[in-house]
């Protein structure tokens, strides 16, 4: 089988982490899969923070995962994190996501962190991409600029028990056609 659509049907969102560390250059890895994922006018409006501290960590838990926000809980299980904000995109891409009324740079930090998870699959590890957080308080943490908005987090470590249920897909007629709708 090909080895991305092979990745694509193995990669599930893990909720379930064992408490191992991840060597620093497997996360480094992952970061590079997502630079390399093309951009709007090749803006590469992103940055990656890559969270292994656990002392951050700690922090992060308390605060951003609590509360309102107890939905992704589980995340507090992963060993790291890796979170990826949007920066400025180029003035072209700009114009063009105006006339076509589109934000580029979340569709581009999306196409990214794709790249990110698919990556993690290949080395063995387990991802859980998260939108619902306490943005707030995250950016207070990682000191992420006013400018930054941070668009997903990404939760990452090694699988502790196999998911829950079997992925379910709908059928296919119902997501691909063939030269019209």
């Amino acid at each position: 089988m090909h080895t991305i659509l092979r990745l694509s049907k193995e990669r599930r969102s893990i909720r379930s982490y064992k408490p191992v560390k991840i060597d620093r250059s497997y996360l480094e890895l992952c970061c590079d899969a997502g630079r390399h994922a093309p951009s709007a006018c090749d803006s590469q409006p992103w940055k990656f923070i890559i969270v292994d501290d656990d002392t951050i960590r700690n922090r992060i838990d308390e605060a951003v995962f609590s509360g309102f926000y107890t939905l992704n809980s589980f995340a507090r299980q992963a060993p790291a994190l890796i979170v990826q904000v949007s920066e400025r995109i180029k003035i072209s891409a700009w114009i063009g996501g105006k006339l076509k009324n589109m934000d580029f740079r979340r569709i581009d930090t999306g196409i990214a962190c794709s790249h990110i998870v698919l990556q993690a699959q290949e080395l063995g590890l387990g991802t859980c991409i998260l939108g619902w957080f306490d943005e707030k308080k995250l950016k207070k943490i990682l000191q992420i600029p006013r400018s930054g908005k941070v668009e997903l987090v990404i939760a990452i470590g090694y699988q502790d028990k196999a998911p829950s249920r079997e992925k379910m897909l709908k059928d296919r007629g119902k997501t691909l056609s063939l030269n019209k709708y």
